[in-house]
Parts: C-alpha cells; sequence; structure tokens
C-alpha cells in the first residue's frame, strides 16, 4: 500500500486560508484516485474532494467555490487550498489513496471503498474560529 504523510493545517480566524499537503511514497502514484475526508468531533468521517488520474475532480456542495483540490503526479503530491474558512470547516482532515484497479470501474468519488481498501495519511488539523 502507499504510505501517505501529510503536512499543513492549523488554526485561522473567520474568512482565512490553509493549503493541506499530501505526499505519497508510491512510484506508481499516478495509478491512484485520490481525495480528502474531514471528520468533525462527534461526527462520521466524510469525503468531501477528489481527484482522479485524468484530473477530473469532485466536491460536496458544502466546500464548493471555497476550497480547491490540486495534484502534483511529478512530486507526488495532493494539496488542498481552503479559502473562506468557516467554524464549520473545523474539523480533522485526511488524505486517502485508492488504487484505480480497486474501484471495479466506480469513480473516484469519495466512496466506502476507500474506507475498504484505501490508504490513509496520519491527518491534521484545521480548526476556525469565529
Amino acid at each position: 500500500q502507499v504510505r501517505l504523510v501529510q503536512s499543513g493545517g492549523g488554526s485561522v480566524q473567520t474568512g482565512g486560508s490553509l493549503r493541506l499537503s499530501c505526499t505519497a511514497s508510491e512510484s506508481r502514484y499516478s495509478s491512484y484516485c485520490m481525495g480528502w475526508f474531514r471528520q468533525a468531533p462527534g461526527k462520521q468521517r466524510e469525503g468531501i474532494a477528489s481527484m482522479a488520474n485524468d484530473r477530473t475532480t469532485f466536491y460536496v456542495e458544502s466546500i464548493k467555490g471555497r476550497f480547491t483540490i490540486s495534484r502534483d503526479l511529478a512530486k507526488r503530491t495532493l494539496e488542498l487550498q481552503m479559502d473562506s474558512l468557516n467554524p464549520e470547516d473545523t474539523a480533522m482532515y485526511y488524505c486517502a489513496a485508492v488504487p484505480t484497479y480497486r474501484l471495479n470501474g466506480e469513480s473516484c468519488v469519495p466512496s466506502k471503498t476507500y474506507f475498504a481498501v484505501g490508504s490513509w495519511g496520519q491527518g491534521t488539523q484545521v480548526t476556525v474560529s469565529s
């Protein structure tokens, strides 16, 4: 399995910006679907964004227009630029990767497959104060 190491995150006030990064150890990084998930206190972990190896992206409605996912295949990195942050964005954020062949034709949209067979970063805290 690919090993994922996260960096970034921190604390900001409402309206601020943060950037998360995730670096993959796997040389076949380009054959993975990559996604960002978050887990707020007392809530289930939810998928919020993903990018396929053809750069097709997905965002949940709550972050559309504010967050941007990007991917550098050469550097094996996945990033999440988060702008216009609000307290509802406070959570632990995780990157995850799934080999495309494990999706059995499904899209890279965050799904239960990530939880079942995916590799995960260690998580990074994002705290937004009002």
